[in-house]
């Protein structure tokens, strides 16, 4: 009793000093596995071939999984990776403890084709390395996450998504073929062309319900150093939302779109919309480059904002930099965490320890934490159509009231009814003369203002309503993020006709989790909302 005790005031003591742990813990680690993986890399770079060690890793998968195979029914349990869970960018944690844990340490780069425009990765390759190995080659990844941490095969499991999607759409489009061990220890070769073309289409948002990724061909494009971005601060909501509309293509296909694109909403009635186009830099503007990520510099929405008072602008980034440029203050999440993280002081001191890994923070998180990033804190992204961009800017400010909100254009394709889990988009959210339709990420992130004003804040409604917006207008949310449907719902929102076959074409059934119960909250939300509707 006397030890159960001591950790209960151990994990209260956590809840009411994570900004402590976060700046004397977490950073510290961060900065060191930094290191680790930095170590790791340059190591990478020195090996002549990454291939027979590849094989050889991916034959021990197979091992693993053709062991449990021989398992009698009764001693199987369904397969997961080992990762731990505190590794991964979900805001759950699904119970890998009642699962049979198969290790796949595949993290390297495999190769690099310039001709055909490919890399070639293991799934454990992260953004950060991805970024670092491309970007000094002239390249990057068609579809490029903001966040360091993420890894290429978790993006390729579950969904994603950058300023460059409106013009490629999900990081799925630009999947040029998937490495999979499947349920019977078989490796196989996934493409949208091959004798597998149908399990193509169910991988993305299967989040490892399917099979093992242990390898994946990935399109890159070709770069400048410099993206010239351009600032264009837009007041009336109409306004932005028109505005967000034209420059991303979706009123007209033959419209020369920018190469990114991207909307920052900083109140129901003020924004600020990005371009940015790749570019050398003129001699006489020089003075213009900005290197947005480097340590000691404002946070890049900060900075952003400013451009509120001082109007539009425009300026030269370091392409590395653009990329990444969310990626310190983990968009605005950092500041709930560690308030006075943008302090010019906090920059100059401690600003080049930023951001904390995401990890690390899930490591900390206690089970007071858990409850709290649900009932008090918002953390998701929903894919919508851009139609309604005004609607779910009103919804959101209705159940949430939380700024800023991100906007990423996306195209989503239509690849015919029960192809996959995205249903095809609508006939009046489509482009005219196009068979995609242009959505939208809306980023919701941060603490409501009804929290802030120690207010109630019923969480678990908030969520409902703006999961029922999501299936009323055809959307869908990020499921790394905590999700409140019934499994009924879960099935009007995503097409499951396709991937449940797949399930038994490909022998996963009873061989890994159903997607629905991979995703959903290892807690009951339901009723521990209801025990935290309390004002602060």
């Amino acid at each position: 009793m006397g030890e159960l005790a001591l950790k209960q005031k151990l994990f209260r003591w956590m809840e009411d000093h994570r900004g402590i742990i976060i700046v004397f813990f977490v950073l510290p680690l961060s900065i060191i596995f930094g290191w680790v993986m930095k170590l790791h890399h340059w190591i990478q770079c020195k090996m002549i071939s990454a291939h027979e060690g590849h094989d050889k890793k991916v034959k021990t998968v197979q091992q693993k999984v053709r062991k449990w195979c021989d398992l009698m029914p009764a001693e199987r349990k369904m397969m997961c990776t080992a990762r731990p869970n505190w590794q991964s960018l979900s805001t759950t944690f699904f119970r890998k403890d009642q699962c049979h844990q198969i290790p796949i340490p595949l993290y390297d780069i495999l190769d690099l084709n310039t001709e055909k425009m490919f890399v070639r990765v293991e799934p454990m390759v992260s953004v950060g390395d991805i970024t670092a190995f491309l970007v000094p080659r002239g390249y990057t990844l068609a579809v490029c996450l903001e966040v360091a941490e993420a890894t290429l095969g978790g993006l390729a499991m579950g969904v994603g998504m950058t300023t460059y999607s409106h013009k490629v759409g999900l990081y799925q489009e630009t999947i040029l073929a998937y490495e999979m061990v499947l349920a019977d220890g078989s490796l196989i070769r996934v493409t949208k062309d091959n004798e597998h073309r149908d399990l193509y289409y169910c991988l993305p948002w299967s989040h490892g319900t399917l099979g093992f990724l242990v390898a994946l061909e990935l399109q890159i494009i070709r770069i400048k150093p410099y993206l010239k971005l351009e600032y264009m601060p837009v007041r009336g909501q109409k306004e932005y939302c028109d505005k967000m509309r034209e420059v991303s293509g979706a009123i007209d296909k033959d419209y020369k779109a920018p190469d990114y694109v991207e909307g920052t909403i900083y109140n129901k009635d003020e924004a600020v919309i990005m371009v940015g186009n790749f570019s050398d830099v003129p001699p006489d503007e020089m003075f213009k480059i900005n290197c947005i990520s480097a340590w000691y510099k404002p946070w890049f929405y900060k900075h952003v904002e400013n451009f509120l008072k001082t109007g539009y602008d425009y300026e030269y980034v370091p392409l590395q930099d653009y990329l990444l440029r969310h990626n310190r203050a983990l968009f605005w999440v950092v500041e709930t965490m560690i308030p006075f993280g943008n302090h010019p002081l906090f920059r100059l001191l401690l600003g080049w320890m930023l951001p904390p890994r995401i990890a690390f923070l899930k490591f900390t998180t206690t089970p007071g934490v858990r409850v709290m990033t649900f009932t008090k804190q918002v953390f998701q992204d929903i894919v919508l159509p851009m139609n309604q961009l005004e609607d779910q800017i009103n919804i959101s400010h209705e159940v949430f009231n939380i700024y800023p909100i991100l906007v990423y254009p996306c195209r989503i394709y239509d690849h015919e009814p029960h192809s996959g889990q995205l249903r095809p988009p609508r006939q009046e959210q489509r482009v005219p003369g196009t068979n995609y339709g242009m959505f939208n990420d809306l980023g919701v992130y941060g603490v409501p203002q009804q929290v802030k004003e120690r207010k109630q804040f019923d969480a678990v409604d908030a969520m409902r309503k703006m999961e029922k917006f999501t299936r009323e207008v055809g959307g869908y949310p990020f499921l790394y993020a905590d999700t409140f449907m019934t499994r009924e719902e879960f099935d009007q929102m995503f097409d499951m006709t396709a991937y449940e076959q797949m399930r038994k074409k490909y022998q996963a059934e009873g061989a890994f989790p159903h997607l629905f119960d991979k995703t959903k909250p290892e807690i009951d939300v339901i009723e521990v909302g209801k025990q935290f509707m309390d004002p602060l």
